[in-house]
C-alpha cells in the first residue's frame, strides 16, 4: 500500500514538473518559422568621412560601442594603414535589421541604421536583394521608414500592442548581429517605461534578450508572434551584450510610421516646461507623503503651459487621469497627445491638489522643450548655518540668464547650502516656496526657515532652473 502511494506521488510530481517546465521554457520553433520571412537585413552605403572605418558590418553608432582593439581592427586597411591603401578611403558601409509592415513594401527600422545613407539595399529571407527608398526619419525616436521599389504581396509581421506587455513576459528577437542574418535570441521583459538620457520621448522596453551591433531596427516578438517592439539600444561597457537591451514600444513606433507615411514628418504634443525628478527630500519639502510626480522647474515663455497658468514649483501628479510616478512618465504622454487637444493635469501647488486644463501645442522642430530634466545637486544633510553670501544680480548678468528677480550667490562655504548643491554664480529665486526678489527678501526668508526641516530652493544655473533641497 505504501509503495503504491509513493509511486503515485512520484508520478504526480513528475507530471507537475513537466508541466511547469513546459510553461517556463517555451518552444520558439514555430514562432520563428512563421515570422522570419518578414524580417529583413538592411545594408547601406554612404560617402566616406574623416576617420572612417574600413568595411564595417554595422553602423557608426554601434561601432563606437565596440572595445578599442575591435575599433582598431576594423579601421585598418589591408596594409595596416587607416582608411585603406594610398589614403583613398572607401565608402562607409553599415548593416542593420528591419521588418516589413505592409505587403506593398513599407519597412520599419532605426534611424541610426540608415542615417546619411546614399544607397539602401534590403535583403529578404529568400535572398532577394532590393533597393529601398528612404520615406522619412524621426531622429527623436530613432525611427526610419523605408519603401521597397519592387514591393508586391510581401510577407508582413503581425503588429501587437506594447501597452499590454507585462514585466516577466517571454519575448524573442530576430535580427543580424555582426552581420549574421536571421539570428534568434530570447529572454524576458525586464522593465517597462524606461527613460534614457538620449531619448526623452520614448518609454523604452527593457529586456535581457541578447542584442548586439547589427540587431538595431529588428523586431521584438511576444509569444503570440506579434511585434511589440523595435530593438534599438544596448547598455554596454565592453561593446557587446551585457544583459540590458532596450526596444522602442510598437505603439509609439506605429504612430511615427503612420505620420511619416501620410505626412512625411512627425508632429508631437508640446507642453513647454522643464521638469525634474521628485526625490525623498523634495517630496518632504513640498508636502508629499512619498516621492512621485514631475516637478516643474521652469515654464518656457510663450508655451502652452504658460498660457494655461502652470507655474514653477507645481508638481504634475496626473496627466489625463494617468498617474505620473516618475518625471520620465510625463514626456511620452504629452508627445502622444494630438496637437490642439486640451489635456487635464492634476497638480500639487502649495500643498493643495488642483486640476488645470492645457491646450497642447506642437513641439518646435528645433530647440523646443517638451519636458527635460536639469541636473540635480547633491543631497542635503547638515544643520549648520547656511554658509551663503549673496548680492543683488548685476543687470547684464540677469539679462543673460533671462531672470527678472533673485539674488546672486557670490560665495558658498561648507554648510547646508553647499551640501544641497548650491554653487557660486547660481541665482536664487525662491526658498521654501517664498519668492526671493532682493537681498532683503533673502534675509527675511532665511530667518524664518524651520530648523532641521527640508526646504526647497529654486536656483537658475547657466540659464536653466532647477530645485534643490536644503536642511537649515
Amino acid at each position: 500500500m505504501f509503495g503504491a502511494l509513493l509511486m503515485l506521488s512520484l508520478l504526480v510530481l513528475s507530471a507537475w514538473s513537466s508541466s511547469a517546465g513546459a510553461r517556463g521554457l517555451p518552444d520558439f520553433t514555430d514562432l520563428v518559422e512563421d515570422n522570419s520571412s518578414a524580417v529583413v537585413n538592411i545594408s547601406t552605403t554612404a560617402a566616406p568621412q574623416k576617420g572612417n572605418t574600413f568595411g564595417l558590418p554595422f553602423n557608426e553608432r554601434e561601432f563606437e560601442e565596440l572595445p578599442e582593439f575591435f575599433q582598431d581592427f576594423f579601421r585598418r586597411g589591408p596594409r595596416g594603414d587607416f582608411g585603406g591603401p594610398g589614403g583613398n578611403r572607401p565608402p562607409r558601409q553599415s548593416m542593420g535589421s528591419g521588418f516589413i509592415v505592409s505587403s506593398d513594401g513599407y519597412i520599419l527600422t532605426n534611424n541610426h541604421v540608415v542615417e546619411g545613407a546614399e544607397e539602401i539595399i534590403v535583403r529578404l529571407s529568400d535572398r532577394r536583394e532590393l533597393p529601398a527608398k528612404l520615406v522619412g526619419t524621426d531622429p527623436r525616436s530613432d525611427l526610419a521608414v523605408l519603401k521597397l521599389s519592387d514591393g508586391d504581396d510581401l510577407p508582413v509581421v503581425q503588429v501587437g500592442r506594447s501597452e499590454d506587455l507585462e514585466v516577466g513576459e517571454w519575448v524573442f528577437a530576430i535580427g543580424s548581429p555582426f552581420g549574421f542574418d536571421y539570428t534568434v535570441t530570447a529572454g524576458i521583459v525586464s522593465a517597462l517605461g524606461r527613460s534614457l538620457p538620449s531619448e526623452n520621448y520614448v518609454p523604452f522596453i527593457q529586456t535581457d534578450v541578447a542584442i548586439n551591433p547589427g540587431n538595431s531596427g529588428g523586431p521584438l516578438f511576444n509569444l503570440d508572434g506579434e511585434v511589440i517592439g523595435i530593438n534599438s539600444q544596448i547598455y554596454t561597457r565592453s561593446g557587446g551584450f551585457m544583459g540590458v537591451s532596450f526596444a522602442i514600444p510598437i505603439d509609439d513606433a506605429m504612430n511615427v510610421f503612420r505620420q511619416i507615411r501620410d505626412n512625411g514628418r512627425v508632429a508631437r504634443g508640446w507642453l513647454g516646461v522643464l521638469i525634474q525628478e521628485v526625490n525623498r527630500d523634495l517630496a518632504e519639502s513640498f508636502g508629499l507623503k512619498r516621492p512621485r510626480g514631475a516637478l516643474v522647474a521652469e515654464v518656457i515663455d510663450g508655451s502652452p503651459a504658460q498660457a494655461a497658468g502652470l507655474q514653477s514649483g507645481d508638481i504634475v501628479l496626473e496627466y489625463e487621469g494617468e498617474n505620473i510616478q516618475l518625471s520620465s512618465d510625463l514626456p511620452p504622454k504629452v508627445g502622444r497627445t494630438p496637437i490642439g487637444e486640451t489635456a487635464t493635469l492634476t497638480i500639487l501647488r502649495r500643498g493643495e491638489e488642483m486640476e488645470l486644463g492645457v491646450k497642447i501645442g506642437a513641439l518646435p522642430e528645433q530647440g523646443g522643450e517638451l519636458a527635460a530634466a536639469p541636473s540635480e545637486g547633491g543631497p542635503a544633510s547638515s544643520s549648520a548655518p547656511l554658509g551663503l553670501t549673496v548680492e543683488p544680480i548685476p543687470r547684464e548678468f540677469a539679462d543673460s540668464l533671462g531672470v527678472q528677480d533673485g539674488v546672486l550667490v557670490t560665495e558658498v562655504a561648507r554648510g547646508p547650502a553647499f551640501e544641497a548643491g548650491i554653487r557660486q554664480r547660481d541665482v536664487i529665486t525662491e526658498i521654501n516656496r517664498e519668492t526671493v526678489s532682493s537681498v532683503a527678501d533673502f534675509r527675511k526668508v532665511v530667518e524664518s526657515l524651520p530648523e532641521g526641516k527640508a526646504v526647497s530652493v529654486r536656483v537658475v544655473r547657466e540659464g536653466r532652473a532647477l530645485y534643490l533641497v536644503m536642511k537649515p
